[in-house]
């Protein structure tokens, strides 16, 4: 990269795809416009650290990296939902996690329990499953989507969610004999 003259040159070059790409992944377009920016700002913060720009070899790899991730953590926030509050939205796949002002108090704990266990499962999945996971089922995008627009073969992305699917069907198995075993 070139200083600031060839930041503003990437900027121009790469809004409109990158913006895209961003609206593509989340329903609000100043959400989308948020994340850009936020792409952009880590730009400009790797390149005025040190002078040291080596770590960006290919610069629209990068970019929509950083993008991928924004919107990962973007949706992230979203998930997190306080559960001891007694107007929880109930949704789509997350209407049996939620709680509502009629459950019980063993009820309230048991989806405390289990969110507990998904966000701690999550975590220790590596970043590339955790991702596919998320945006196909958090997110309902479907795999070729996903291929399009990260350039993964949808092959790789479909291992990569097994994996996570694999690793996540046990570790609530566990939980379940744990629960089970309790009574």
């Amino acid at each position: 990269m070139r200083g600031s003259d060839g930041i503003r040159g990437i900027v121009d070059e790469y809004t409109p795809r990158l913006l895209s790409y961003i609206r593509s992944q989340v329903s609000s377009p100043e959400d989308a416009e948020d994340i850009l920016q936020d792409v952009f700002y880590q730009l400009a913060r790797v390149s005025g650290s040190d002078g040291d720009r080596s770590e960006i070899r290919r610069i629209s790899s990068w970019l929509y990296r950083v993008a991928r991730n924004s919107i990962l953590n973007f949706w992230r926030k979203r998930r997190e939902v306080p559960l001891d509050t007694e107007d929880v939205v109930c949704e789509d796949i997350a209407a049996t996690l939620f709680c509502t002002p009629q459950d019980s108090p063993d009820t309230v704990y048991l989806r405390r329990l289990i969110w507990d266990e998904l966000y701690a499962a999550l975590d220790e999945l590596p970043p590339e499953q955790c991702e596919v996971f998320c945006m196909t089922v958090f997110d309902g995008i479907p795999i070729k989507d996903i291929s399009q627009n990260t350039g993964i073969p949808s092959a790789t992305l479909l291992s990569r969610k097994h994996y996570a699917v694999k690793f996540l069907r046990k570790r609530f198995h566990e939980l379940y004999d744990a629960l089970i075993m309790q009574d």
